[in-house]
């Protein structure tokens, strides 16, 4: 194999990789589906949680779309904000399970 056909093969399979990064981590977190329903079930009172949707709603709770696309949220900061209670968000006591299939819901809406 050639240098330029090294190359070649090495872009293609970065390409591959990232392409297919933010839906494998979100998997590898939990469970999207259940995130999804439990997103319905308790987020979407005050969030919209699917998407493609504006930043914010009229109550000024960002989307599940708008935290995703910010770059500087990640799994481990997701775990951490849906284990911490805030002032203007209930404390639901949620498993440790549905703290990641609700963050693997929200990472999955990440555009790739």
């Amino acid at each position: 194999m050639t240098k330029a056909d090294a190359r070649w093969v090495g872009l293609a399979l970065g390409l591959l990789l990232a392409d297919t990064a933010t839906p494998s981590i979100a998997q590898d977190l939990g469970d999207v589906a259940a995130g999804h329903k439990l997103a319905e079930t308790w987020c979407s009172s005050c969030h919209l949680v699917g998407a493609p949707h504006s930043a914010v709603v009229s109550n000024g709770a960002p989307t599940f779309t708008a935290i995703a696309a910010d770059k500087s949220v990640t799994a481990l900061s997701l775990r951490a904000f849906l284990q911490t209670p805030h002032a203007r968000m209930p404390d639901l006591h949620l498993t440790r399970e549905e703290v990641d299939n609700l963050a693997s819901y929200i990472l999955s809406l990440r555009a790739r």
